[in-house]
């Protein structure tokens, strides 16, 4: 009877290593969707207070600064568009373009969050104007908070670029981040809408 192990089966020529399964494939999506349920529990909530509020602004106040919040955001989804190309030329190892459109993206996330913090300075009311100012600066609070995050993780992948080689075998972790950055803005015309159109 023969053996069913054949040394000619455990030639290293005959063994297929086993596929790994891609956990940042996977798991960034899953992150990405469980923070979409908090920012659209986030979106109904202030829907439904002022809904039912609809004296919203406190008094003396009409609204906000909707012209600075249109600039930041054509500059924030402007840099979707850059981010874009640049994921497109690393695609195509044109490394050097890579890094030429990732930095201006780092620099309209900062554009971003320096415009947002002049316009809380100026704000006419403050944190504690009842409902309009704790959803104001909760919701644009906790967006800076991922657009810092996403300056980073930015400025992280274009170090990373730095190092000889490094994308040569695939670039995850480019496509994960570019892929959050989209998301920041997606919910960042959603909450200009809310806070600045209705």
């Amino acid at each position: 009877m023969e053996s069913p192990i054949n040394s000619e089966n455990l030639s290293p020529n005959n063994i297929r290593p086993t596929p790994k399964r891609d956990n940042l494939t996977f798991g960034f999506p899953v992150f990405l969707l469980s923070e979409s349920i908090i920012f659209v529990s986030f979106f109904i909530t202030y829907a439904l207070l002022r809904w039912k509020n609809p004296n919203w602004f406190p008094p003396g106040v009409s609204g906000l600064d909707v012209p600075r919040a249109a600039i930041n955001t054509a500059i924030l989804v402007s840099s979707s568009v850059v981010i874009y190309f640049a994921e497109r030329a690393l695609d195509r190892h044109q490394l050097v373009k890579f890094r030429r459109l990732w930095l201006p993206t780092v620099a309209m996330g900062v554009i971003f969050l320096i415009g947002q913090a002049i316009e809380w300075r100026n704000m006419p009311f403050g944190l504690d104007a009842g409902l309009a100012g704790a959803t104001f600066y909760l919701l644009t609070g906790f967006h800076g908070v991922h657009v810092f995050t996403g300056v980073v993780l930015l400025l992280y992948m274009y170090f990373r670029s730095l190092i000889p080689g490094n994308y040569n075998a695939g670039h995850q972790g480019v496509s994960a981040v570019s892929l959050f950055w989209h998301f920041v803005d997606i919910i960042w015309i959603v909450l200009f809408l809310l806070l600045y159109i209705w």
